[in-house]
């Protein structure tokens, strides 16, 4: 598999991930940056079809994002994020899964990856949704949501 930088240049190699990974990637925070369950709905069998790769590219994107907070001087504690992973996911998701999701990604906040994987129950695709949430919370909180979107899709190498 090719590797490039991350975006930005910054940190250690990565493995490029294919385009429609990249493009299933940014539609599922797009989803949520919409707040549109229906287009969630449409993203989540491809998303369900490359899980691994999705949460893949998720965490490179999430990454991203957070650096993006910090240098901009935005304040996101844990808590906050905690909080708007919660808010996010509220009434996107079935209500076993949206606990799933919030509950996963409170324990992953403070460090505590066991009890995440336990809230996970094994399914790639709650770690795809938290990773999803939190990146188009954060993302809302320093872009626009066009911005977000343009910007997310020339990090990942994506025409527009």
């Amino acid at each position: 598999m090719p590797v490039t930088e991350n975006a930005g240049g910054e940190g250690p190699l990565v493995p490029d991930q294919p385009d429609h990974v990249k493009r299933t990637a940014i539609d599922l925070i797009a989803a949520y940056a919409d707040r549109n369950r229906d287009e969630l709905e449409r993203v989540i069998p491809r998303a369900a079809d490359d899980a691994g790769a999705v949460q893949s590219e998720l965490r490179v994107i999430s990454a991203f994002l957070g650096r993006r907070v910090q240098e901009t001087g935005v304040v996101w504690k844990p808590a906050d994020s905690r909080e708007a992973v919660a808010r996010t996911v509220a009434e996107m998701l079935p209500p076993e899964l949206e606990f799933a999701v919030s509950t996963a990604w409170e324990a992953h906040t403070v460090g505590e990856e066991e009890a995440a994987e336990r809230f996970t129950r094994g399914d790639p695709m709650v770690y795809v949704h938290m990773l999803a949430a939190f990146s188009a919370a954060i993302g809302l909180a320093v872009y626009k949501r066009a911005e977000l979107i343009s910007t997310l899709r020339q990090v990942t190498g994506l025409s527009e």
